[in-house]
């Protein structure tokens, strides 16, 4: 549990009767569908100051996965505001607060132990709370115990509270989370198969990371980044649980598993396109995207398959 965090303005206590009006108010707007470390943001529609825009890419997609992921009656809305009030997405200088806690979420090391677990698609290993993937899906899971399960106002209070034990806290959470479940990407992600499915999850864990000719492993990014096929045997391989191990280039890749035409591609499907010598493969995200690292100056990213790629010869590869 937690007493102090680092961002937060106190917001002035009211009553009882105003607490829950504003609860049951946030409710009802994630009821009726209102429901990622880079400095990129992503533009969203309405809502001034705090909006979606304010949320990088790479913590965006966590927040957005783990929530119904970890916990079923929590909105992804929540667990976004939290990340907010406690370092602004990760952009806090130290990530330290005075009582301990550390990292995007703000956990005491021994809270954070109690959640950890299951690591995460794209976690690190052993987990930690300065990972931003293990961190969010740690947030997740102890809101969704201590409450959040419920989809009820007054779950999702208690949970809020037991996060950081004060009224103006929840006040603060609940109100920015109504901003963001307010204000959507005018660019939607992939479709809800798409981010799902455990390898697709991987690879969006790492939207944002810098390409780096010749970067990145099945463990993580290396030299900074990745490129295009060690970005698929990462997301691959943390994707199966480790069961999975693809060849380093796209060339190889190209080999693996089995076939399969366009109207049959699933997420998490690898595309290698017959460029500069099937020289580039991408991960099908469902919804008719994929995520890729693209080039030298770019960072890994999703993006539309219609178009430019619509140019390449394919192979479309089942590895899972």
């Amino acid at each position: 549990m937690k007493r102090r965090h680092l961002a937060g303005v106190g917001f002035g206590t009211g009553g009882v009767v105003a607490l829950l009006g504003v609860l049951v108010l946030f409710v009802s707007a994630v009821a009726n569908g209102a429901a990622g470390h880079q400095q990129r943001t992503i533009q969203a529609q309405g809502a001034a100051g705090g909006q979606v825009g304010d949320i990088p890419p790479q913590m965006l997609a966590l927040y957005r996965q783990a929530a119904p992921a970890a916990c079923r009656g929590l909105d992804w809305s929540v667990l976004a505001a939290i990340g907010k009030v406690e370092t602004d997405h990760a952009r806090h200088p130290t990530m330290r607060s005075s009582a301990g806690a550390v990292g995007p979420m703000q956990f005491l090391p021994s809270t954070f132990e109690g959640y950890a677990h299951p690591v995460p698609p794209g976690g690190a290993s052993p987990p930690t709370p300065w990972d931003a993937t293990d961190a969010v899906y740690a947030a997740a899971r102890m809101l969704c115990a201590n409450g959040a399960k419920t989809g009820t106002s007054q779950g999702v209070y208690k949970a809020i509270y037991s996060y950081n034990h004060a009224d103006w806290y929840v006040r603060k959470v609940l109100s920015q989370a109504k901003v963001y479940a307010a204000a959507q990407p005018s660019s939607p992600g992939p479709d809800v198969g798409g981010a799902s499915n455990p390898i697709v999850q991987a690879a969006l864990g790492k939207l944002g990371v810098p390409y780096v000719w010749g970067g990145g492993t099945v463990n993580g990014p290396s030299n900074g980044g990745f490129d295009c096929s060690g970005l698929t045997s990462y997301a691959v391989y943390q994707g199966t649980g480790h069961r999975v191990a693809l060849p380093r280039t796209s060339q190889e890749q190209r080999h693996v598993g089995r076939p399969v035409s366009r109207n049959e591609m699933q997420p998490g499907d690898l595309i290698v396109f017959n460029k500069d010598g099937w020289g580039h493969v991408g991960i099908y995200a469902g919804g008719g995207r994929m995520v890729d690292a693209p080039r030298p100056g770019k960072s890994v990213e999703v993006i539309g398959l219609s178009g430019y790629w619509e140019k390449y010869a394919w192979d479309i590869r089942r590895v899972a």
